[in-house]
């Protein structure tokens, strides 16, 4: 019978380039000179904080940050959680975006719901962070993957592991 799998997984190699190139961006551009702007990436937590002088800074360094992930990786900037910005000692401020990992249960609850409405000839089941997606015939598979890409456009989902 023939299946695959809808995943989200971080290209973390892709994520850490995209951090590494903005560093160097930032370490370049005239207006951060002098001042705290920095970014770093925990890549066991799997955040990314920003370090700046104030919330316009931030901004400035997000809009250097998310052109760099969406190039090596696309949607990427979608499956990023932002924290509100705090303030830390004196007149600094920074913020941490947290990286989504793989697919929530609520997210994977809606998509074997979306599957099922449709009447597709296809099971869905939830299966940890991933959703896997068995029928008898192919074309059956492949409209349930034109469906799902249809439907969810705010988080990168991935199909693979297809086995027939």
């Amino acid at each position: 019978m023939p299946s695959f799998d809808f995943t989200s997984e971080v290209d973390m190699v892709a994520l850490k380039n995209a951090v590494d190139i903005t560093s160097r961006q930032i370490d370049n551009r005239y207006d951060f000179k002098g001042t705290s702007a920095k970014l770093e990436l925990n890549e066991k937590d799997k955040v990314i904080t920003l370090h700046g002088d104030s919330d316009f800074q931030l901004d400035q360094i997000k809009d250097i940050l998310f052109p760099a992930m969406e190039k090596k990786e696309t949607e990427s900037t979608k499956r990023l959680d932002h924290q509100p910005v705090q303030k830390v000692s004196g007149n600094k401020v920074k913020q941490e975006l947290k990286i989504k990992n793989g697919i929530e249960t609520e997210m994977a609850k809606k998509i074997v719901k979306m599957i099922k409405d449709a009447k597709l000839k296809v099971q869905a089941s939830i299966q940890g962070e991933e959703v896997r997606v068995q029928g008898a015939k192919r074309d059956d598979l492949q409209e349930c993957i034109a469906l799902i890409k249809k439907s969810i456009t705010d988080f990168p989902i991935k199909y693979g592991n297809f086995r027939d």
